[in-house]
């Protein structure tokens, strides 16, 4: 039952993100300002949805997420990224 579970919630992020990246491309596309903003208020909330699942994955032990960057890495992106 539970390979199950996980191939649904992986199938379902799946899903999230394709939507997720059609959202963004709508929104560069809408010129109505009426229209985009109800996109993006869809986006917000599948983007939170797409959070809140994840932390189910992750606490189910569905999904195992990158072990966090040194300290030093994140500052020297940051420092290529303030440059540029």
């Amino acid at each position: 039952m539970q390979i199950q579970d996980k191939e649904m919630v992986n199938d379902i992020l799946s899903m999230l993100n394709g939507s997720l990246s059609n959202y963004a491309s709508v929104i560069t596309q809408t010129s109505n300002p009426q229209l985009r903003q109800t996109i993006q208020q869809i986006r917000n909330g599948d983007e939170q949805f797409q959070f809140q699942l994840c932390q189910v994955a992750e606490q189910k032990g569905f999904y195992q997420p990158a072990s966090q960057a040194p300290q030093s890495e994140i500052q020297n992106v940051k420092n290529q990224v303030s440059q540029a």
